[in-house]
């Protein structure tokens, strides 16, 4: 019989033990090398664990080819960033994160990539509606979120970058989405938080199936652990929880505790930038975290969040002490908070606060100016109030609508304020000047309304009075919000807190009041 060359089926079976033999020994040579690495501190990665079964077959299959390939494929994706190719980007990081899934500066630059290059190609679909632009910076935290952080849980970079797409490309306002992103994340923390704090107890021990779903979608979803998000929340807060802010604290200081767990394998720059991260978005969330609801137009709005001032102090001291080679650049913008802190507290009718804090300022900057290019403005020569009548007057020019909404409600309270104190003129004074900041800043931001754009100026002023007469927000005693509401035509106090207060609603304004005048 003639010899055809083809290989009888025991060679065939021969050559398939063969190969699988083959895999077999370059699999426990890995796995050798891989514990031998790590002994010696060659490398900073773990091996592989948890995989989909491709994966992990893949990254048997072709043993230290992977690293070969993978670094052909990140030559290739550089020059397509250069070339701003940045979809064909996308498609070769997610073939290196799977050949090389430990491999976190991948993750990293794919995660940028879809949150900053690859959403702004997208525009509005309506006035201020971007669910293009969403859906590709929620893709970029979601990769690092829950698929980089699963293979590299003690890397302090995709920490780091995590929370930094939370604080800034979120939490900012350089976006023009920016708002839409707020609103957006507002709405899914909702479902978890609900419209007032978290409660805590009912995340960590749930009883109810309602509390049992949001727990789940807490931890499954969003990949939070409840009680390590009480114990930010009591170290940093009360934070709200519903603002992207809040999360950049929460991630950052995870990459810290995960960090300290494998102290070996930490770079000290990394460490550096999450601390970063932490007392710059407790600044953010001093500047703009309260959220206010606005029920008639289902969106919300932000102002600041004056009671966690301590805490913001407490994260810049930390960081002074974890960071003493960058001590003199954080106690700059320390400084700068604590001005920003005594001013805003006064503004908002918090005097008390605002002395307390000023003493503390004139102490830890004694020879520091409160005015920048003016020496003579340092603390033991400058009171506090010709402090604050010298910010607004220098504030009246500035573009950030959070300032300058801070600004009309602190001039709104100190009206209210006067009203109380029978100074009719004085009250009169405070209303006309908020009024006349209000309508310069409108006239200054004409074209980017929707950017940095305020509600109109009656709603602020209702909030305003809102939190006045709401007795657990009012610096305000009982007898003197008595004296208000007598002021105002409006009836006694007689609603608790979280129910619908019988502050004056849009249809039915005090003729008495700022707000319509």
């Amino acid at each position: 019989m003639k010899d055809t060359g083809l290989p009888s089926p025991w060679k065939k079976v021969a050559l398939l033990l063969m190969a699988a033999l083959l895999w077999s020994g370059v699999a426990q040579v890995e796995r050798s090398m891989n514990l031998d690495r790590d002994r010696l501190g060659l490398t900073r990665v773990e091996p592989l664990q948890n995989a989909p079964p491709l994966l992990a077959f893949v990254t048997v299959a072709l043993g230290g080819f992977r690293g070969l390939i993978s670094n052909v494929l990140w030559v290739r994706m550089m020059e397509l960033q250069e070339q701003d190719k940045f979809f064909e980007m996308k498609q070769l990081a997610d073939w290196i994160t799977k050949l090389e899934p430990h491999f976190v500066q991948v993750w990293a630059v794919q995660a940028w990539n879809m949150a900053y290059n690859i959403s702004v190609k997208f525009k509005e679909t309506e006035f201020g509606v971007y669910p293009d632009r969403w859906r590709w910076v929620k893709a970029g935290f979601e990769l690092l979120r829950d698929e980089a952080l699963k293979y590299n849980p003690y890397e302090p970079l995709l920490y780091r970058e995590l929370a930094w797409i939370f604080q800034h490309k979120m939490g900012h306002i350089l976006d023009d989405a920016h708002m839409y992103y707020k609103q957006q994340w507002a709405n899914e923390m909702s479902q978890i938080f609900g419209m007032d704090r978290p409660n805590f107890e009912a995340l960590l021990h749930p009883q109810s199936d309602e509390d049992r779903r949001r727990a789940e979608l807490l931890t499954r979803v969003y990949k939070m652990d409840p009680s390590f998000l009480k114990k930010v929340d009591e170290e940093y807060g009360p934070l709200e929880w519903r603002l992207p802010e809040s999360h950049a604290i929460y991630w950052a200081a995870k990459g810290l505790e995960m960090a300290a767990q494998n102290p070996r394998r930490v770079n000290t720059n990394d460490l550096i930038r999450l601390r970063r991260v932490i007392f710059q978005s407790m600044l953010m969330s001093f500047h703009r975290g309260r959220l206010i609801p606005d029920y008639l137009n289902r969106r919300f709005e932000f102002g600041p969040n004056l009671n966690i001032i301590p805490k913001v102090n407490y994260a810049y001291e930390k960081a002074m002490e974890e960071d003493p080679e960058n001590r003199e650049n954080i106690k700059i913008a320390h400084r700068n908070f604590l001005r920003d802190a005594v001013y805003f507290l006064y503004t908002a009718g918090r005097e008390t606060e605002a002395r307390r804090w000023y003493e503390y300022l004139a102490q830890h900057y004694p020879d520091k100016p409160l005015l920048e290019g003016r020496p003579e403005t340092v603390p033991g020569q400058f009171s506090l109030d010709q402090y604050a009548v010298a910010r607004v007057t220098e504030d009246v020019g500035e573009t950030d609508p959070v300032r300058i909404r801070a600004h009309l409600a602190g001039m709104l309270a100190h009206a209210y304020a006067r009203l109380i104190l029978d100074q009719e003129d004085e009250a009169l004074a405070f209303q006309r000047l908020a009024r006349r900041v209000y309508e310069s800043y409108t006239e200054r931001i004409k074209g980017s309304e929707m950017r940095i754009g305020l509600p109109p100026f009656p709603e602020i002023a209702r909030e305003v009075l809102r939190r006045l007469l709401d007795p657990q927000e009012s610096p305000f005693s009982l007898e003197e919000r008595a004296v208000l509401r007598t002021k105002l035509n409006l009836p006694a106090e007689t609603t608790p807190l979280g129910s619908d207060t019988n502050a004056p609603a849009a249809a039915a304004e005090p003729s008495g009041s700022p707000a319509s005048r």
